[in-house]
C-alpha cells in the first residue's frame, strides 16, 4: 500500500511545524478529535514513544521537531510498514503538509486496509488538514473536507461520535 495526500497552507513552515509538535499532547490544534478516536503516545513526541489511534498502534521512530514525524506500525497489527507527516517549504511564506503511509497489509488487514480503513483513515487525514489550515491562518481558502456516504455509513456501523460541522 502507498497512500500520499497533501495539502498546500499559506503559512510559514515554521508555523506549522509548531502545531505538528503538538500532535498527541493537550495543546493538539491539528488532531481532528472529537470526531475521530483521540492519538495516544505513551511518552508524547519522542522516539521509541508507542501508542496509536482507534485500533491502529503504532511508535515514533523518527522525529524532526518542526518538520517530520514517522510512526511505524506495532508488529502484529497486519500493517506493516510506516505513516508520516512532513512540512516542506514552499517559499517563504507557504509550505506543504504531506502524509505518507508505505506498507502491505497481511491477513485480515489485506481485506480491512482496501475496503475500511483506508477510506476512514483519508478521511481523518483531511480532517486534520483542515485543522492544520485553520490553526495556522485562522481561516479556510477552500471548503472544508466533507465525507463521502461510505464514510458516513462506516462510521454509523462503528458507532463514532456525530462529527464535527464541517464533515458532517
Amino acid at each position: 500500500m502507498r497512500n500520499i495526500q497533501h495539502r498546500l497552507v499559506d503559512a510559514p513552515a515554521e508555523r506549522l511545524g509548531a502545531l505538528l509538535d503538538q500532535v498527541g499532547t493537550e495543546d493538539d490544534q491539528l488532531w481532528p478529535k472529537p470526531a475521530w478516536p483521540p492519538l495516544v503516545l505513551d511518552a508524547g513526541l519522542t522516539l521509541g514513544s508507542r501508542g496509536g489511534h482507534g485500533p491502529i498502534g503504532y511508535s515514533v521512530t523518527d522525529y524532526e521537531p518542526g518538520r517530520r514525524v514517522r510512526l511505524s506500525f506495532e508488529p502484529g497489527s497486519g500493517l506493516n510498514g510506516y505513516h508520516e507527516f512532513l512540512i516542506t517549504a514552499q517559499g517563504s511564506g507557504r509550505c506543504r503538509l504531506t502524509h505518507t503511509i508505505v506498507g502491505t497489509a497481511e491477513g485480515r488487514m489485506a481485506v480491512l486496509w482496501p475496503l475500511v480503513i483506508r477510506w476512514m483513515h483519508e478521511a481523518l487525514v483531511h480532517d486534520l488538514f483542515d485543522n492544520a489550515e485553520r490553526a495556522a491562518t485562522g481561516r479556510m481558502s477552500r471548503r472544508p473536507a466533507r465525507w463521502s456516504l461510505w464514510v458516513r455509513l462506516l462510521r454509523r456501523l462503528r458507532k463514532f461520535p456525530a462529527g464535527t460541522e464541517t464533515s458532517t
